[in-house]
């Protein structure tokens, strides 16, 4: 049994989230409402993945990979998407067709000559990738990373049968068999690959998805914790100030303001501060490592980067950096 954090699973589950409840959800709407207009705009709302990923049901398994490592990059199940083999894209849309109805006009050209097609594909996953998730991805690979951890250090503890039976409600441990309550087709130990790959998703919403594709391992998609906390809003000003006092009032403002990612121009417009300034502020802050740049279609957005979170995040934070600020 191992974890794996999957760019490609998080893109399939989060286009999903988009087409059912994203924008009312409170857990997501936040996110939802910064995205929608982003992929409105690029027309990836009615792409490729608008007709390979329905709001419900079967999900085309070549989109998403087995992660060949714990954390592949995106690139990497990227070049894993190209390389499906043919006969594995017609399988999957054949059986897309036959839950959803008739394929749509991408999708049948794609069952027409796979080759041709998935990297055509890939390049609208990579697109809605940078303008939906890479900008938060900070973040989220944050609250995988610790559900992994939490589950690694209980599998150590108490045993990989206490890691499946908190999954979720529809796996249990039992009689040294695994069973998934509410799957239809059962699935031997004669046919399945080898081990048991587990992918925590913030996106998966109170469901499980599970990816049975012989010679790979079996793969089950979990609801990843602290979901709910995702997206809090900005850090306390108390903390705020504090930066304030080593990096400068603008950059620790800017900081602040990147609780959701953020163009130049709505940065200016936000803070007071003049473009010019706010660029300059953020190419200081980019080099430090506090801030990455993400490309949004003309515009570029920026997020706040995992070592930011953690020092906006720390316990006692404040009472640091005031230290380090004070003169001497």
């Amino acid at each position: 049994m191992r974890f794996a954090v999957s760019p490609a699973w998080e893109v399939v589950t989060s286009f999903r989230r988009l087409l059912t409840d994203g924008a009312t959800s409170p857990v997501y709407r936040p996110w939802a409402e910064q995205v929608r207009p982003r992929l409105a705009a690029a027309g990836l709302d009615r792409g490729w993945l608008a007709e390979l990923i329905p709001p419900k049901g079967y999900l085309p398994h070549f989109l998403n990979p087995a992660p060949a490592g714990p954390a592949p990059a995106p690139a990497e199940e990227l070049a894993a998407l190209v390389a499906a083999p043919a006969d594995v894209v017609r399988r999957n849309l054949d059986h897309l067709r036959y839950h959803q109805g008739p394929l749509g006009p991408r999708a049948r050209s794609l069952y027409a000559d796979p080759r041709a097609r998935l990297p055509r594909l890939a390049q609208e996953v990579e697109a809605y990738w940078e303008l939906a998730l890479a900008p938060y991805w900070a973040r989220i690979r944050a609250v995988l990373d610790a559900d992994v951890f939490h589950r690694a250090r209980q599998a150590a503890e108490q045993g990989a049968g206490r890691v499946i039976n908190e999954l979720h409600s529809a796996v249990r441990w039992d009689d040294d068999a695994l069973r998934l309550l509410r799957r239809t087709r059962p699935l031997s130990r004669e046919t399945a690959g080898r081990g048991l790959l587990l992918v925590p998703s913030v996106f998966l919403g109170p469901g499980l998805l599970t990816r049975m594709t012989p010679p790979d391992p079996p793969q089950l998609a979990y609801p990843a914790r602290g979901v709910g906390a995702l997206w809090a809003s900005r850090p306390p000003a108390a903390r705020a100030q504090a930066l304030a006092a080593v990096l400068g009032r603008s950059r620790a403002l800017l900081l602040a303001e990147l609780a959701a990612p953020a163009s130049t121009t709505e940065l200016a417009r936000r803070t007071g501060l003049s473009a010019a300034g706010v660029s300059q502020n953020l190419t200081a802050l980019r080099d430090a490592g506090l801030v990455s740049a993400h490309r949004a279609g003309r515009s570029v957005l920026y997020a706040r980067t995992t070592v930011a979170e953690a020092l906006l995040a720390a316990p006692g934070g404040e009472g640091v950096v005031s230290s380090a600020a004070a003169p001497t």
